[in-house]
């Protein structure tokens, strides 16, 4: 008690563990604020009820973005962009594509080369499968309504490149099968109307080494620009707004936070930092497992007479629409059409959910149009990327796509259906009860 007194505050041995090792750690990030400015950052604080998982799919999509960044640039160490055969007396295969040679030097021979490579790859696929998962999760819980529109149109066009960065990536292995759906994938490109004036741009003078080398060029620096404007807008959108509140069935909910919210913020430094740090960390700790267990090996180089007739096949995010390729009495130009159809109605979505079309509440149990459109979509993605996979340039028959996507179709219909009249009922009765007590309590 006398030691209490003489030093006017508690002796740090009677403080309790907690209290005591976040106060050093506020005395530490005070320290950090004071002297970067933190406070004048243009990164604001995040509402307590966000820290959930769900809340940043966003943020880990840009985790996994720069973890790309930076394997990807190890790896420009050692690639060599070129078509010509390697020749006797040099470190690549003889008779091998440099692109190629360059690819098995970095696997074999490199350092680290076959984990750098291997989590480069798996790195891709991840990306693009948490920004799937991030355009999922916005789809449902409606996050691109009123004032989030913009901020929806860009994050559409992320998805978009990086589409596009899998697709001029999937190339430069120089593979047989890479080279195969990299041509069907120029074939689908150049149907677009107007396609013909692309094909100076990516065809070059119409050579292997200049297609290479605008691929090459194309997910090097032309699409990684655009990948960085866009996300600078998507990010610049999201601190004007902040994270979307949570999806509400009441139809007057303004899409802003409250002000009970705005009074439980946890601050950009530390609690978003250390949040962001954590999941990050989580990240890398998974993919590195994945290629540990499984690396990746490389398929035989394009010319090789081991190559075989094998079929034209992409990467997985690509198989959905080289399948419906092989659909019967499905030109490119349809594929196509269809395709950019499907790309303009999510990427206006937010003008297109509107009254009197759809509901302006955000919860998906209000929503019941969006909710089949959206499990349509995801189930018709499934099921081709499976398809696509299991039976890679067989031709399907129409009455057996028809009958697929039909019953994939039906069953959201009747299942979703039979949720939200359930739903309505259920509603309806609570409403009711509600304004039973408020009559009996103004009697």
């Amino acid at each position: 008690m006398e030691e209490k007194a003489a030093s006017g505050s508690p002796a740090p041995r009677d403080i309790p563990y907690k209290p005591f090792f976040n106060r050093t750690l506020d005395r530490i990030w005070g320290a950090v604020d004071d002297r970067l400015g933190t406070q004048k950052w243009p990164l604001r604080p995040q509402p307590d009820f966000s820290f959930k998982p769900g809340y940043w799919t966003g943020a880990f999509v840009a985790n996994a973005f720069i973890f790309q960044v930076i394997t990807g640039i190890l790896l420009l160490f050692y690639y060599v962009p070129s078509t010509q055969l390697a020749t006797a007396g040099g470190v690549y295969p003889v008779g091998a594509p440099l692109a190629w040679g360059s690819t098995y030097y970095i696997i074999h021979t490199v350092p680290l080369g076959a984990f750098l490579i291997s989590s480069h790859l798996y790195g891709a696929y991840a990306t693009i499968f948490l920004a799937f998962l991030h355009f999922f999760r916005g789809f449902y819980t409606g996050v691109y309504k009123k004032p989030r529109e913009f901020t929806w149109m860009i994050g559409t066009l992320l998805l978009l490149s990086m589409l596009g960065m899998g697709f001029t990536g999937y190339l430069l292995p120089y593979t047989a099968l890479s080279v195969g759906a990299t041509d069907v994938g120029i074939v689908l490109t150049l149907s677009v109307p107007g396609g013909t004036t692309l094909a100076p741009l990516i065809l070059g003078n119409a050579t292997d080494q200049a297609l290479l080398s605008r691929m090459f060029a194309l997910h090097v620096v032309g699409i990684p620009l655009a990948l960085g404007g866009l996300l600078f807008a998507h990010i610049l959108l999201f601190e004007t707004h902040g994270v979307a509140p949570k999806a509400s069935s009441d139809p007057q909910a303004k899409r802003v936070l409250t002000e009970e919210d705005d009074k439980k913020m946890g601050k950009f430094f530390p609690k978003v930092f250390l949040y962001m740090t954590k999941w990050a960390f989580f990240y890398a700790g998974g993919l590195f497992l994945i290629v540990a267990i499984w690396p990746w090996q490389l398929p035989v180089f394009y010319g090789s007479a081991a190559a075989g007739g094998s079929s034209p096949e992409p990467d997985w995010y690509f198989l959905w629409l080289y399948k419906i390729m092989d659909f019967q009495g499905v030109t490119p130009i349809i594929a196509v059409v269809t395709v950019t159809l499907l790309m303009l109605f999510v990427l206006f979505l937010p003008w297109i959910d509107r009254r009197p079309l759809t509901s302006t509440k955000t919860h998906p149990r209000d929503r019941p149009v969006l909710v089949i459109v959206g499990n349509f979509l995801a189930g018709m993605f499934l099921v081709l990327t499976v398809w696509g996979g299991v039976m890679p340039g067989v031709v399907i028959p129409t009455s057996m796509y028809a009958e697929y996507l039909g019953s994939i179709l039906l069953v959201n219909l009747v299942v979703v259906f039979a949720f939200y009249v359930r739903y309505r009922a259920s509603y309806s009765r609570r409403l009711l009860k509600r304004q039973g007590r408020a009559d009996a309590a103004t009697k």
